[in-house]
């Protein structure tokens, strides 16, 4: 009887420890998976990844970041950079929102603080452990996102501008807009969103640096698109998002160096700052702009 004890309780031993390694398993190259387990997810925040089964060696890193009702499935499959994964080798994150109705948090001071426990934190801690666990090219590291999404990528540049070489967001507010003093999460800000929150390049510039104080490295290029005629996240937020940028770089907000018509799309504008800013403001779209993937690898570096 003792002896049969014994080998229940080994076989019981074994068969918890094999599932958990099914558990924490490597993600499938070739599809999307999720992670469980990469470390400190102070908010929760889901971690979805597509490894390619073409993954390069030393591969890059796109982190992209869905709109409010999206979840990392929907961007996964509404957005071109799981397809151009395999064309190019790199990795793409997906995060997931832990919030009833997937808006991201870019509201309270957790969230825009570097290592302040709110989503962006979480985010960043997917980051690393992709560095780690695929030895891929901490210098080339991307992160971009629609709408909320669009948020976060601002606010993902400015409260870890160490991880990211560049950034390109779509429909959002600059970094720091959304705040919220009652430290609310995910909350709606209808002053930022009505674009009535407006300031000096060099305002926005110390609003985006003082998520991050101190740091005094390389920030990443940013790149930003907006619609004309967004009904949701007011126009006036392309503006004052590119302000932000631009006098994080030091340009001068009201002699951009070129501005390009028809670019890339026609009756779309692009103003061209310097090499590390450029905005796009695409006449006529509303709110549901569209992700020019193409260009998209051009100021990530991918194609020339």
């Amino acid at each position: 009887m003792i002896q049969m004890r014994y080998i229940l309780s080994i076989l019981f031993y074994a068969l918890t420890c094999s599932a958990l390694a099914l558990s924490r398993r490597a993600p499938t190259a070739g599809q999307l998976s999720q992670v469980t387990d990469f470390g400190d997810n102070p908010t929760n925040v889901g971690f979805y990844i597509y490894v390619p089964q073409n993954l390069a060696s030393n591969p890059a890193i796109i982190v992209a970041i869905h709109y409010c009702t999206g979840t990392a499935q929907a961007y996964y499959t509404g957005s071109p950079y799981a397809q151009y994964a395999e064309t190019h080798g790199f990795i793409v994150i997906y995060p997931e929102s832990p919030y009833d109705g997937t808006c991201w948090d870019v509201s309270s001071q957790s969230t825009l603080t570097n290592g302040g426990g709110g989503n962006s934190n979480s985010i960043a801690n997917m980051v690393t452990w992709t560095i780690d666990q695929y030895g891929a090219d901490a210098s080339r590291v991307y992160v971009t996102g629609t709408s909320s999404g669009a948020m976060m990528t601002n606010v993902m540049a400015a409260t870890y501008p160490n991880l990211f070489t560049a950034g390109i967001a779509y429909a959002g507010v600059s970094a720091g807009c959304f705040y919220s003093e009652d430290n609310g999460e995910a909350w709606w800000n209808s002053t930022c969103s009505q674009g009535q929150s407006i300031t000096t390049p060099e305002h926005w510039a110390q609003i985006a640096e003082a998520m991050n104080p101190g740091y005094d490295g390389d920030r990443p290029k940013m790149q930003i698109y907006h619609g004309s005629e967004d009904a949701t996240l007011d126009p006036q937020n392309y503006y004052e998002t590119c302000k932000q940028w631009v006098g994080v770089f030091g340009y001068n907000y009201d002699s951009p160096q070129e501005v390009q018509n028809d670019t890339p799309v026609a009756n779309w504008d692009k103003t061209i700052w310097g090499p590390n800013v450029e905005g796009i403001l695409a006449n006529g779209v509303g709110h549901n702009i569209q992700i020019q993937g193409e260009e998209d690898l051009k100021w990530f570096g991918f194609t020339s």
